[in-house]
């Protein structure tokens, strides 16, 4: 049981996943689930009570059984204790200010991070003010290659996202077109299908390496067909560059997705035999979200931030190439309103970096969400001065395939623009030798170069 006192009233906590259930800000998500403070005191005495607890609690009492769980199992089993040393004698409240403190330096939490548990994450998020969780993410690096290379300090790259509601070809090559000439794509050039059909995967990954070797671009491709899809394709000899797979915090969240631990093994070393990355070996693409455990019955209680950093866990496993929270997707029953998603995105970009998982946002909405472009450019800005890997990369930020809404390519060249951070170094070359850059190193196109009009509808 844990306790803390405010003024006259003395609060208690039967165990370590109410606790983190109650110190967490207030959102929709928790309130469903009735995980949520009952109060704004309740709150503040579950933070302070958090704050005073050992990180080391951590270690020894888990929020999802570890008999019942392969996700605990492998949180649990893989913990690098030679890496958390350095911080065992701390508290929650401690950990935070050393990671604000000189002291935390790049290089420093790259060693830090594997002994980094989600759980701890989580913890030191719930007490952090958004400046810190921006503070702290900003001096984290978590570096990723394949074709090129993702994270590195001052770039930011871009997934190129080109969905369309029938996978037409023409429709996919033009929106192609309009983020490349926009310097988008850095991160992949990633499809999500309009069904399930393997043959439509395998037309779509043919069209995507066709384009990529046309105009020889040092990117990597995905459609984010499910993973089984992609294993069977890859058996088939269709170009596989990315394995993509949505993931969760709990072995039964996971199960609802229809994966588990050893089956991601299994897609991951498929992809590996290939051998088509040409500078690194990530291979995996995962994504997540706050209240995808809820969503599917699946959270054994626990609130559904912890739950996401679980999810990081999942991810780091695998050593993958980007990991995307799709921040606001799920909906207003989960993420509220413009707050709660600027909170969560922000939460989420904390917890994977300081766990050394290379983080992505969709920074994004549905829209019968409390919520506008406004509070995405709020939130995109914020997230790309904390150092963010990569962001979407939607025409008019408007997925018509998805139906919800994302950021731009006009977005993510706007960000460039105001924080100076540039595409990754081997794209930024190719848009240099396509001429869409001008004499200050600024994403310009001006004319269209002539292999790209291979890629307009009917040509």
């Amino acid at each position: 049981m844990y306790a803390a006192t405010i003024g006259a009233q003395r609060y208690t906590f039967a165990d370590l996943k109410t606790l983190l259930a109650k110190a967490t800000p207030l959102r929709s998500g928790d309130r469903l689930a009735g995980l949520a403070a009952e109060s704004g005191e309740q709150r503040v005495a579950a933070q302070y009570a958090l704050a005073d607890l050992p990180l080391t609690t951590f270690l020894n009492e888990a929020v999802v059984p570890y008999e019942s769980d392969e996700v605990t199992r492998l949180i649990v089993d893989s913990h690098d204790k030679a890496a958390f040393g350095p911080v065992a004698h701390l508290t929650v409240g401690a950990f935070r200010d050393w990671l604000l403190s000189d002291e935390a330096t790049i290089d420093t939490l790259t060693r830090l991070s594997p002994g980094v548990t989600p759980e701890i994450a989580a913890a030191v998020s719930k007490i952090s003010r958004l400046q810190d969780l921006m503070i702290v993410a900003a001096k984290c690096a978590v570096v990723t290659r394949f074709r090129d290379t993702v994270g590195l300090p001052g770039r930011l790259s871009v997934r190129l996202q080109p969905n369309h509601p029938t996978d037409d070809a023409r429709g996919i090559a033009a929106s192609i077109l309009d983020g490349l000439l926009l310097g988008s794509g850095d991160a992949v050039i990633g499809i999500n299908p309009a069904t399930d059909s393997p043959d439509r995967a395998h037309a779509l990954l043919c069209m995507l390496d066709e384009i990529r070797l046309k105009l020889d671009i040092p990117t990597q491709s995905c459609v984010l067909a499910h993973v089984t899809t992609t294993l069977d394709l890859i058996g088939k000899g269709s170009p596989v560059d990315l394995v993509f797979q949505s993931i969760a915090g709990t072995q039964a969240a996971n199960k609802s997705f229809g994966v588990d631990l050893a089956l991601l093994q299994e897609a991951r070393a498929a992809a590996l035999s290939l051998k088509r990355g040409s500078i690194g070996d990530n291979v995996m693409y995962f994504e997540t979200g706050q209240g995808s455990a809820l969503s599917a019955d699946a959270h054994h209680g626990v609130d559904q931030q912890t739950l996401e950093a679980r999810a990081y866990a999942v991810a780091r496993a695998f050593q993958p190439m980007l990991v995307n929270s799709v921040v606001g997707f799920i909906g207003p029953e989960y993420l509220f309103d413009g707050k709660q998603i600027t909170r969560a995105g922000l939460e989420d970009h904390f917890c994977g970096k300081l766990m050394g998982v290379p983080m992505g946002v969709d920074v994004c909405y549905t829209n019968h969400a409390e919520a506008d472009q406004d509070d995405m450019d709020a939130l995109l800005a914020l997230l790309v001065s904390a150092g963010v890997n990569f962001v979407m990369g939607v025409p008019g930020a408007d997925d018509i395939m998805l139906g919800y809404q994302s950021t731009s390519f006009h977005d993510a060249l706007a960000m460039r623009d105001l924080y100076g951070r540039r595409p990754a170094p081997e794209f930024e070359v190719w848009l240099t030798r396509q001429g869409l850059m001008d004499k200050a190193n600024r994403i310009r196109p001006g004319e269209l170069p002539d292999r790209f009009r291979a890629l307009l509808p009917g040509a």
